[in-house]
């Protein structure tokens, strides 16, 4: 199946709902247009920070790096060959919207010098694991597995997923993880890419009456703040914090007003191209 790849000026629109929409129409329009006609699509007009066509992986045609990634589960790699990978732009943009959401890195033993990404979500949200895990599957050795356990008196079911322990794993637990304590980088304007922020509203972000909720309880202030100063200056969201006591239990939300949940909704659903959109439809 090849998709044809659409450039998305996300930053460059401003954020007039009905020109980003009338935009948004008419890129859809182009990319049903040129697949009609059954042309193949141009690495010229592929961006990593995009959505990107997938080709085949038999073809001898120069592709951007990262289009035409196959699975490797099954297939078992000498520390040499894990040493070699790299992880390709997109896929790179995806893991870091999974890590500022429901995703982790961890080592898995005391002899490993490596991580490895895991990820996961409740059975309700299976099918978004299975869109994520073939995003990724390239790295990892397995396929996703059904996990159980105990919350709040009752027993629930989910599905999650590890990628390899490799060194280009382990670069982002640098990033991520100081003294065993996940935290925003401190180089997240950078990170934060459209790809990313869209796995992460999709990984943790639930709808409200008032607006989208980003549960950021994990984090402390500091970097909650870090976070929004980006959505603020780079996405022009307008976010605040939001303090949620229940139980005795105090929960760090950040809230994006309702008024930005449109223009959010078509990122996701441009960028993902994934009818599943749970949290805010």
């Amino acid at each position: 199946m090849v998709l044809q790849a659409v450039k998305f000026n996300f930053f460059m629109m401003g954020w007039n709902s009905q020109v980003f929409i009338s935009k948004l129409n008419q890129r859809r329009s182009y990319a049903s247009s040129t697949q009609s006609n059954d042309r193949q699509p141009s690495p010229s007009t592929l961006h990593p920070w995009f959505i990107t066509g997938f080709t085949e992986a038999s073809t001898k045609s120069i592709v951007v790096f990262g289009t035409n990634l196959t699975s490797t589960v099954g297939i078992k790699f000498s520390l040499t060959q894990l040493a070699m990978v790299r992880l390709a732009p997109y896929q790179y943009n995806v893991i870091i919207g999974l890590l500022l959401s429901d995703g982790w890195l961890t080592i898995a033993s005391k002899s490993s010098k490596n991580a490895r990404l895991g990820f996961s979500q409740s059975a309700d949200h299976a099918s978004y694991v299975w869109f994520v895990f073939n995003i990724l599957s390239h790295y990892c050795s397995s396929s996703p597995a059904l996990t159980t356990g105990i919350r709040a008196g009752n027993r629930f079911y989910g599905l999650q997923f590890f990628t390899r322990s490799m060194p280009c794993i382990t670069e982002l637990h640098s990033l991520f993880y100081v003294n065993g304590v996940k935290l925003v980088p401190q180089n997240i304007y950078e990170l934060l890419t459209p790809v990313a922020l869209a796995h992460m509203v999709m990984g943790d972000g639930s709808e409200k009456s008032h607006g989208l909720i980003f549960c950021t309880n994990s984090y402390s202030v500091q970097d909650v703040i870090r976070l929004m100063n980006v959505l603020i200056i780079r996405y022009r969201l307008d976010c605040n914090l939001r303090l949620k006591t229940r139980q005795n239990k105090q929960k760090l939300n950040t809230r994006f007003m309702l008024d930005n949940v449109l223009c959010l909704y078509s990122l996701i659903l441009f960028l993902l191209m994934c009818t599943h959109l749970w949290y805010i439809n």
